[in-house]
C-alpha cells in the first residue's frame, strides 16, 4: 500500500511539473506549443480557456489511443483532467512570469520544453498509464519502431496544422517547438536513463481482471 501511495504522489507531481512546463511555453508569448495551438483551436470553437480545451483534446486523443491498441490506465484519465486544471490554476493566478525581452522569453520557452520532458518522465514512470498525448507517442513508437524524437515531432506538426485550421495562433516559438520538442524530450529521457517502452504499467483492464478474479474466488469459497 505504501508503494502504491508513493506512486500516486509521483503521478500528481509529474502532472504539476508538466503543467509548469506548458505554462512556461505559453507565457513565453512567442508562439504556443504545437498541442496548445490545437487546444486554442478547440477553445475558439467551444469558447473555453486553454486548460479546459486541453481536457476535451485529451478525451479525443484517448479514443484514438484505444483504437491504436494502447491500454488505458487510471493515470490516463487523471492526466486528461488534472493537467488542464493545473494549467488554468497557474495561468489565472499568474504564477509563471511573462517577459518583455525576446531573449528571456526564448530561454523560458526552451526551459519549458525541458521541464515538460522531465514531467513526462516523472508521471509515466509511476506506471499508471501514459497520458492521452504521451500514450499516443508511446503507441506510435512501439508500432513504427521509430525514435521518440521522430514520432513526437511528426505528431506535433500534425497537431499544429489542425489547430491552425481551427483558429489557433502560430508563431516562431511554435516552429521551434515543433522541430526541437522531440530533441528536448529525448535529451530529458536520456539524462535519467528512461526508456518509455520498458515501463510496466498497471492498466484499468488489470484492475477489472483482478476484481473479477477476487469475486470468483469469494464465490468458490462460499460454495
Amino acid at each position: 500500500m505504501k508503494k502504491i501511495i508513493l506512486r500516486i504522489i509521483r503521478l500528481f507531481i509529474g502532472y504539476f511539473v508538466c503543467a509548469v512546463g506548458m505554462v512556461m511555453t505559453i507565457n513565453a508569448n512567442i508562439g504556443v506549443s504545437p498541442w496548445d495551438v490545437f487546444h486554442q483551436g478547440l477553445g475558439n470553437i467551444f469558447n473555453l480557456p486553454i486548460g479546459r480545451a486541453s481536457i476535451i483534446a485529451g478525451l479525443i486523443i484517448t479514443i484514438i489511443d484505444i483504437f491504436l491498441g494502447q491500454n488505458i490506465g487510471w493515470g490516463t484519465i487523471f492526466n486528461m483532467i488534472v493537467i488542464g486544471i493545473f494549467v488554468d490554476f497557474l495561468m489565472f493566478n499568474k504564477l509563471i512570469p511573462i517577459f518583455n525581452s525576446f531573449f528571456l522569453s526564448l530561454l523560458m520557452m526552451l526551459l519549458g520544453m525541458l521541464v515538460l520532458g522531465y514531467g513526462c518522465y516523472i508521471y509515466i514512470g509511476a506506471g499508471f498509464g501514459a497520458g492521452p498525448r504521451d500514450g499516443l507517442m508511446v503507441a506510435l513508437t512501439k508500432k513504427t519502431n521509430k525514435s521518440v524524437r521522430f514520432v513526437k515531432n511528426s505528431v506535433e506538426i500534425l497537431a499544429t496544422v489542425v489547430g491552425y485550421l481551427l483558429g489557433g495562433s502560430v508563431g516562431i516559438g511554435t516552429a521551434i517547438m515543433s522541430i526541437a520538442g522531440g530533441y528536448f524530450f529525448q535529451f530529458a529521457f536520456k539524462t535519467v536513463n528512461f526508456d518509455v517502452s520498458q515501463v510496466e504499467h498497471r492498466y484499468i483492464s488489470d484492475d477489472i481482471r483482478f476484481i473479477k478474479e477476487r469475486l470468483i474466488s469469494v464465490k468458490e469459497d462460499k460454495a
